[in-house]
């Protein structure tokens, strides 16, 4: 009886360790990574700007080439976007909300998984031939302290799935 007891107390604890600090932690997150390209900003571009092209270079579409996608909204630029469903890399939706050419874009995402909506951007910054190209997300986990945890990890999780996919990016726009 007295190791039940302890069991519970520990259980007890924990779980109040696990909410008390996730109060403690921030509900936002930022996430960014940047790569030089060896390309101008308007072929660059030409990669983001068109929800059909991120499957050359995205690293989650790659993992899963067998993703249901839907597109919607104009073929590039500001309303274009899709949705995907997929059993490895989850399910979600990228709606371009601005869309400036050769320069940046903007988009939501949205994971029903989570319930968690998030804002990212590319932004192209040129420089001779070559276009630094900086990928960032924001995001805010609201008011559940448990969610709070994602925030702590978020640069640890997304941050390498940006490397590869922007190394996939500029290994696609410099053979073009």
């Amino acid at each position: 009886m007295r190791i039940i007891k302890w069991l519970a107390g520990i259980v007890v604890l924990l779980g109040l360790v696990l909410v008390v600090g996730g109060w403690a932690l921030p509900s936002t997150f930022t996430v960014s990574r940047s790569v030089v390209v060896q390309a101008t900003a308007d072929k660059v571009d030409e990669l983001v700007a068109d929800p059909r092209r991120w499957k050359e270079w995205s690293v989650w579409n790659r993992r899963d080439p067998a993703m249901e996608i839907v597109y919607f909204g104009p073929d590039r630029g500001t309303g274009a976007g899709w949705a995907w469903k997929s059993k490895s890399e989850g399910d979600g939706k990228m709606t371009f909300t601005a869309a400036q050419a050769g320069q940046h874009v903007a988009f939501d995402l949205y994971f029903p998984d989570m319930d968690s909506t998030s804002k990212g951007e590319l932004v192209f910054s040129p420089d001779s031939n070559a276009t630094r190209v900086t990928w960032t997300m924001h995001g805010d986990f609201g008011r559940n302290p448990l969610m709070h945890w994602f925030s702590l990890f978020a640069d640890r999780m997304v941050g390498p799935d940006f490397e590869a996919g922007l190394a996939n990016l500029k290994e696609v726009a410099e053979k073009k």
